[in-house]
Formats: structure tokens, C-alpha cells, sequence
């Protein structure tokens, strides 16, 4: 059943508008300080019935580690509250023939409704390292200020100046994106966790503290058993090449390498960062960039999508 709007509380601000610019005029009104027009993504109900009439999840399952995969858009409209984890499990499950077909993405649902309980359990200590860093530096090396080369985009590498330009004027990423560029904040210029995903809740539609910031943390090491990192292979693979072909950096590109010889310039030597037994980072090792795109995907994606 469709989810019950809430009656408004005072001070709340209007709910229906005559017409888009009206919504654009009243924002500009109460937030003077906010920048650049309005993501192109509508909200409402009606804007979510019709995102979750086009989910596949057979597609989405096959497709989503992709940029230009079949991923839902749920996550504003789930995070807002429009529609319930409920109601997108229900309509997944009377579109697919056999019940694994939507295993992936009730998966996804699965991992969001955790967040939101490790956030009840954890209070305000999602917002603290939830444990030592495992890169082999120490917490207090990580810069606390986010650099004004990626605030602003000109950082010179197209994909993260890319990734940050979708972010500020749309308040939307691709989770892969949201990995690729967490990675790089954190473990390359070494800038702590909390910087960027403070960052992100300023403009991400979909942002809620616990599925951000404990994700970044994922990223970071400080909720996982390893720090997640990725090479030039992965992204271009996931990406289709579309940053890739062009960049002003291509001939420097700080991803470029395998992992183990990233694993070397990124951490301090300490036990075990990597598992030396799974096969699948031993297959993305060679510098080739034909190979480096193979296994780095399934090594970089030990978290599903959103």
C-alpha cells in the first residue's frame, strides 16, 4: 500500500506548488546562500510511481555496477520517506518470475534498512571512526578540511571533477562513483572520512547520515576489515571509458598501476591489508590495463549498490 502522507508541522515549508519555478522562487527566498538551479530530478509521488514502475530487476542485477547501468533512482524518493522500503520490495517481487531474478536488489534494500539500525544503535557515533584505520596511518595524518581543488572541480583529473560536477547540479551519483571518489578523497590525497561525507550530505538528495557516513567509513576502513581502493582499470571498465579518453592527467593518472603496487604507495606496510588468498585481486595484480579491469571489479565491489 502506498505510503500515507504526513499532515505538516508548523513551519514546515510548502508542500504543493503551481509550477516548478514557484518551488525554484520560494527555495531562493528561505536558502540565499544556495548555489547554481535546481537538480533536474523531480520529487513527489507521482515522480515515484513512475520510477518504480521502469525498475528491472534482472537488469538492475546484471547491469548496476555500470555508470549507464539499469539502477533504480529509488533512493531520493526512499530516503524522503515517499516510498517505503515495503512498497519497493512488494513491487519487485510481483514483477520477476523467479524469486532469485530480485535477489540483488532486495539485497540493496536489505543493506539501506541496516544502516538506519546501526545508526539507532549508534547514536551520534556514526559521526566517530568506529574503529582504528586498517591503511596503516594513524587517524590524525588525514587532513579535516575538504581541499578547495574538489569543492570546486578543478582538480584536473576528469573523472573526480566529473563525478563532483554531477553531484553539486543534479544532488544525485552513481554509487560506483561515490566509491571511486571517496576512495581517492581518503586514501590518495588523505583527507579523512567524516570531510567528505559531510561534503556529500550537503548536496545529495538521497544523503541520510547513517547510510553516508558508515559507507564512507566502509570506504576508509574504519567500519571494515580493509580499506576499499580501486585502479585506473576498474574505473574505466565501470565507466565505459568516458573519463578516461581526453583527461588532461591520462599520462599521469595517479589510479594507474595494479594493486598490489597501489596497495604499496597508498598504505604503510601492516598484516594483511589485502586477503593474499582471494583469487580474484590476484587476477587484477598484472599492469596491464586489459587485465587490471577484469578482477579489480569483483575486489571493488565487496558492497553492493544503491
Amino acid at each position: 500500500m502506498p505510503s500515507t502522507p504526513s499532515a505538516p508541522h508548523p513551519g514546515d515549508l510548502p508542500r504543493q506548488f503551481a509550477s516548478r519555478d514557484a518551488l525554484e522562487a520560494l527555495l531562493a527566498q528561505e536558502f540565499p546562500s544556495a548555489e547554481g538551479p535546481l537538480s533536474p530530478i523531480h520529487g513527489g509521488r507521482q515522480a515515484a510511481d513512475a520510477r518504480l514502475a521502469k525498475v528491472q530487476p534482472s537488469r538492475y542485477a546484471k547491469s548496476r555496477n555500470h555508470l549507464k547501468g539499469a539502477v533504480t533512482g529509488l533512493s531520493p524518493f526512499i530516503r524522503h520517506g515517499v516510498l517505503t522500503l515495503a512498497e519497493v520490495r512488494d513491487a519487485v517481487f510481483q514483477r520477476i518470475r523467479k524469486r532469485d531474478d530480485g535477489g540483488k536488489l532486495i539485497n540493496e534494500l536489505g543493506w539501506r534498512d541496516f544502516w538506519q539500525r546501526m545508526w539507532l544503535d549508534l547514536g551520534d557515533g556514526i559521526h566517530d571512526d568506529q574503529e582504528a584505520f586498517k591503511t596503516g596511518h594513524d587517524a590524525s595524518s588525514y587532513a579535516r578540511e575538504l581541499p578547495e581543488d574538489v569543492r570546486d572541480g578543478r582538480t584536473g583529473l576528469a573523472c573526480m571533477d566529473g563525478f563532483r560536477n554531477e553531484l553539486v547540479t543534479t544532488g544525485w551519483l552513481h554509487n560506483h562513483a561515490r566509491m571511486w571518489m571517496a576512495a581517492w578523497l581518503v586514501h590518495w590525497r588523505r583527507v579523512h572520512w567524516k570531510a567528505g561525507a559531510d561534503w556529500f550530505l550537503e548536496h545529495l538528495l538521497d544523503g541520510d547520515p547513517a547510510s553516508n557516513h558508515l559507507s564512507w567509513q566502509w570506504v576508509a576502513s574504519s567500519f571494515s576489515h580493509k580499506p576499499y581502493f580501486f585502479n585506473r582499470g576498474n574505473l574505466e571498465r565501470y565507466s565505459d571509458g568516458r573519463y578516461c579518453d581526453g583527461c588532461p592527467s591520462a599520462s599521469r593518472c595517479p589510479f594507474e598501476g595494479s594493486y598490489d603496487q597501489l596497495e604499496s604507495q597508498l598504505f604503510a606496510p601492516m598484516p594483511a591489508i589485502r586477503d593474499s588468498g582471494n583469487d580474484r585481486n590476484r587476477r587484477d595484480r598484472r599492469p596491464n590495463n586489459r587485465q587490471q579491469g577484469k578482477g579489480g571489479a569483483s575486489a571493488a565491489l565487496a558492497r553492493p549498490k544503491r
